[in-house]
C-alpha cells in the first residue's frame, strides 16, 4: 500500500463583501468609521453614498477614495432618503459581482466590532440582522422612553402586518446575500425612507430568503443630529399598512410570483 501525501482540504473561496454607508452631514464620523470598518472587515470594499451634504462629507469621501482603492463614492444631487440610498447600494453590489452587501449607519450607532458576527451568520442565512432585541442585544447610552416606544411599536406593527418573524425589523445594520437581492424586482419597493428596512425584509422573506439575527449593542450617535422626524414615521406606518393590506388580500406573491422576481426562474 502506497502512502499518498496528505492533501489539505481546499480553502473556501473568499467572498466579495461590500460595506455601504449612506451619508448626510457626517463629516466628523466618516473617516474614523471607515477606519473601524477596515479594521473589522479588511477584505471588504466600501461604498459611500452621499446626498450632497452641506458640511463637506462628500469632499471627505472623495479624499478617502483618492487614498484608498477599495473605496467607492456615489454623489447624489440632494437628500433622497435612506431607502433610495440602500437601493442604490443593492444595485451597485449586484452590478459589480459582490457576494455580500453589509449596510450600517454612518453615525456609529452600529458599532463595526459586530461586523464579524453578521458575516459569520451568512453561512446559514440570506439576510443577517444586527438585532437590539434578541438575547445579548440592547441599547447603550441615553435612549429616551419615546424612542423606545416608537421602536417597539413599529417592530410589533411590522410583524403583525407583514408576517415577519424577526424581532428587529427596523434596524439598518444588516448583511444581505447579493444573489438573493438579485432575485427581487427592486422596482416594486415603495419605501424611500425608514420603512424601507421592514419592506425589504418582507420581500426577501416572500422570495424564500432565510433571515437570521445576531445581538448587537446599539449606540447613540457620536456626532451630529438624528435625521428621523415625525413625517418619516407617519409615512413608514402608512406604507407598512398598505403593504399589509395587499398581503392579506393576496396581491403580493410568494417565491414563485412572476411580479416579485425579475427575469425568469429556473
Amino acid at each position: 500500500m502506497i502512502d499518498l501525501p496528505h492533501t489539505p482540504p481546499p480553502s473556501p473561496i473568499p467572498k466579495r463583501i461590500l460595506v455601504s454607508l449612506a451619508t448626510y452631514n457626517e463629516v466628523d464620523n466618516l473617516v474614523p468609521l471607515a477606519e473601524a470598518i477596515r479594521l473589522y472587515a479588511p477584505q471588504a470594499s466600501l461604498l459611500i453614498i452621499d446626498d450632497n451634504s452641506p458640511d463637506g462629507t462628500g469632499r471627505v469621501a472623495d479624499e478617502l477614495r483618492a487614498r484608498q482603492p477599495h473605496v467607492h463614492v456615489i454623489h447624489r444631487p440632494k437628500k433622497l432618503g435612506l431607502g433610495t440610498a440602500t437601493l442604490a447600494a443593492m444595485h451597485f453590489a449586484i452590478e459589480n459581482g459582490f457576494d455580500y452587501l453589509l449596510n450600517l449607519d454612518a453615525d456609529f450607532s452600529h458599532p463595526p466590532r459586530f461586523i464579524p458576527s453578521l458575516l459569520a451568520g451568512m453561512n446559514e442565512n440570506d439576510v443577517m440582522i444586527g438585532s437590539r432585541y434578541v438575547a445579548g442585544g440592547g441599547v447603550e447610552g441615553e435612549f429616551g422612553l419615546k424612542r423606545k416606544l416608537m421602536s417597539a411599536g413599529i417592530n410589533w406593527y411590522a410583524r403583525l402586518l407583514l408576517g415577519l418573524q424577526s424581532k428587529d425589523n427596523s434596524g439598518a445594520f444588516r448583511c444581505y446575500r447579493v444573489s438573493t437581492l438579485a432575485q427581487l424586482d427592486l422596482g416594486l419597493v415603495r419605501s424611500r425612507g425608514y420603512s424601507f428596512m421592514e419592506e425589504i425584509l418582507f420581500w426577501c422573506r416572500q422570495a424564500g430568503g432565510r433571515i437570521g439575527e445576531t445581538p448587537i449593542l446599539f449606540e447613540n450617535r457620536r456626532s451630529g443630529v438624528s435625521k428621523i422626524n415625525k413625517l418619516e414615521v407617519v409615512t413608514a406606518l402608512r406604507i407598512i399598512l398598505q403593504l399589509g393590506f395587499d398581503r392579506f388580500l393576496g396581491r403580493v406573491g410568494g417565491r414563485n410570483s412572476a411580479s416579485l422576481l425579475s427575469g425568469t426562474q429556473s
